[in-house]
């Protein structure tokens, strides 16, 4: 149920103050956008911005410009952006500048082009780039104050808030947006038990989940065996830093393949995973920054047919409509790849028309087109390729491995569009914002909600489209060869070892993989939960009853998400009295799972994807009594700028 903006406690006063606290992608996006709208009515008297982050004013935590450049980021650099439109000749300002592609293609001479993929440190540059291009524009009577400092408190204040920093220092602002990012919450169940084993056994290390970047990595000496859990996203960065970091090098081989020359320096990695298949890797990208995927078959209105009113089931109601469209774009390009266009086209034609009746048999129809050796797409195949296979030796199960990974390099080689393979899973990516409009504010019920979407789909849809480029697991095959890093095989168990005094990794299903380590790495980003954030304004906002959690449905059945509670657009908390506080606003990864996929942090050039319009939302809040001339609404665009695409949720 999505919550509206009700009475504020007291009345609004015109916003002369405003503070954002949390400098990241979403924050950096909430200020372009007042400023945006700013230019466009100047305010009628004086407005001071308080842009705030404990790390580095305009970049935040993650994407600091101090990190070492072998942390990559996971979306090629042409599709990235942190202007809400593109340049249109004038100066760059708020509302028109270049993507990050087009930016670094000017500093960097070594820019591999808007298909590589930029080293965080670098989009930090870009956004301090941004933010720069802000403050330049703003105008008169407008001012940006950078503060770095870290917000411990926020309270209700003389119809406004008042900050307290954690050297004692306050501020005070008529209205407060929250975009605090990435937290750190506390070790839970498994994770509480390894990092209870290692304390007071001065040998053994454990290392929370967390950014790579913020990791003790340079603590774990050489040739020390290390235990890595996770092969995400971040594994990637850990192997990176454990490699490229300490001095190693990738060569390409004379037979194509990666070799890698050791510094010496390296320990010895030993990974694994539920899976123990590293992240895929994105598909070779062919599509144009202004790509725009409209689905087929996979519809609102189709979805909401078979149940008009009420919270939907994943599994029976939307499930099978997304997997529709995976297929259809799984067969459609393998038959453009074997019979052509005009082909590829009937086919889709049928299954379109086959939709009107019903989720259409895609497979069925393919058959019908010649492709019934071709089996639709199995997302548990894809995502967990050695469940229920037994190894009789880790050389086995390496074996097996490689191939996979082989098998997904050569799917990534041939691109995004000429692929099926990752074509079709890229319509996991490409339909987020729609899957968004039915999941959000207990759009599911909550078992479905608990089991299906965040316990089932979640991890798959991050798993198969959301991976990192191609050279990345092209480095794990150097590594395995050069003896730096082993996998375990499926269902790895960490455990401490009381005999040994040592951590234990194992695969229960490759006999012989058991191997002691002395340090621990948790290599996955942690799931945020309101309760589990141990960060002081978190811990206040919530003993102050100003944050509080959302709960999917009511009764013994009932589902503590663990995101914030918001309203709708423009996202106010709503208070432990139920009420929502309309001089607040609350954006990004609080919210998630009130929320689906808030740890987005870039919006695509040109377009207004969700990310941009959830911005512009609360800026116009934000502004609406600050202009003289105008009430200003959630959605209306700047005319300092051409007006961008919107891309719909629906």
């Amino acid at each position: 149920m999505t919550l509206r903006a009700a009475e504020h406690r007291t009345p609004l006063a015109a916003a002369r103050s405003i503070a954002i606290v949390g400098s990241g992608p979403r924050g950096l996006s909430v200020v372009e956008r007042l400023a945006a709208r700013l230019i466009e009515e100047p305010p009628a008297h004086p407005v001071d911005i308080h842009l705030i982050d404990a790390v580095q004013v305009g970049t935040g935590r993650v994407w600091r410009t101090d990190q070492p450049e072998w942390f990559l980021m996971n979306t090629v650099a042409g599709e990235v952006s942190s202007f809400s439109g593109r340049p249109d000749g004038g100066p760059v300002r708020p509302g028109a500048g270049p993507s990050l592609g087009e930016w670094w293609s000017t500093v960097d001479p070594d820019c591999p082009g808007a298909g590589g993929y930029a080293p965080r440190a670098v989009h930090g540059r870009y956004m301090l780039y941004v933010l720069e291009a802000v403050e330049a524009s703003l105008p008169p009577g407008v001012r940006l104050h950078r503060v770095e400092a870290s917000v411990t408190d926020l309270e209700r204040h003389a119809g406004g808030y008042r900050l307290t920093f954690a050297d004692g220092r306050r501020l005070d602002a008529d209205r407060a947006v929250l975009v605090t990012g990435h937290a750190r919450p506390g070790p839970d169940g498994r994770q509480k038990a390894l990092a209870g084993f290692a304390a007071g056994r001065p040998r053994l290390t454990y290392i929370a989940g967390d950014s790579a970047a913020d990791m003790p990595l340079d603590a774990v000496p050489a040739g020390s065996p290390v235990g890595i859990i996770g092969l995400g996203l971040s594994f990637y960065d850990v192997m990176a830093a454990f490699t490229t970091g300490r001095g190693g090098r990738f060569l390409e081989g004379a037979d194509g393949d990666l070799v890698y020359e050791p510094s010496g320096r390296e320990p010895l990695l030993v990974a694994g995973s539920r899976s123990s298949m590293p992240l895929l890797a994105r598909g070779r990208n062919q599509k144009h920054a202004d790509h725009r995927y409209s689905p087929v078959v996979f519809t609102a209105d189709r979805v909401r047919r078979g149940r008009p009113h009420g919270p939907l089931d994943f599994r029976a109601d939307i499930l099978p409509w997304l997997m529709a469209e995976v297929d259809l774009v799984h067969y459609a390009t393998e038959l453009r790849r074997r019979a052509g266009e005009r082909a590829a086209g009937a086919f889709t034609r049928e299954v379109a028309e086959a939709a009107a009746a019903g989720v259409p048999p895609v497979a069925a129809i393919a058959a019908r087109h010649g492709l019934a050796d071709v089996p639709p797409i199995d997302l548990d195949r894809i995502a967990r390729p050695f469940e229920g296979r037994e190894f009789g030796s880790p050389e086995e199960f390496g074996k097996a491995l490689r191939e996979a990974l082989d098998e997904d390099l050569a799917h990534a080689a041939a691109g995004n569009v000429d692929s099926p393979v990752k074509a079709a899973l890229d319509v996991l990516r490409d339909t987020r914002s729609l899957i968004r409009h039915f999941v959000d504010f207990a759009g599911l019920n909550p078992r479905s909600h608990r089991d299906d979407f965040i316990g089932w789909y979640n991890p798959r849809s991050a798993f198969l489209a959301a991976g990192p480029p191609r050279v990345r697991l092209r480095q794990v095959s150097a590594l395995m060869s050069a003896g730096v890093l082993r996998i375990a095989g499926p269902h790895t168990d960490f455990t401490g070892d009381e005999e040994s005094g040592r951590f234990a990794v194992s695969s229960p299903h490759v006999a012989g993989s058991r191997v002691l380590v002395d340090t621990v790495i948790d290599a996955r980003v942690p799931s945020p939960h309101l309760y589990r954030d141990p960060a002081p304004l978190t811990r206040r906002l919530v003993e102050r009853g100003i944050w509080t959690g959302y709960r999917n449905g009511t009764g013994p059945g009932a589902f503590e998400t663990g995101g914030v509670a918001v309203t709708g657009s423009p996202f106010h908390p709503v208070d432990r009295d139920g009420r929502p506080d309309t001089g607040l606003y609350v954006l990004g990864i609080p919210t998630e799972h009130t929320r689906w996929f808030m740890q987005g942090g870039s919006s695509r050039p040109g377009f207004w994807t969700d990310f941009v319009q959830d911005a512009d939302a609360i800026a116009a809040h934000v502004l609406s009594a600050a202009t003289a001339r105008r009430t200003a609404s959630a959605g209306t665009h700047s005319a300092s700028a051409p007006r961008p695409t919107v891309l719909d949720t629906v």
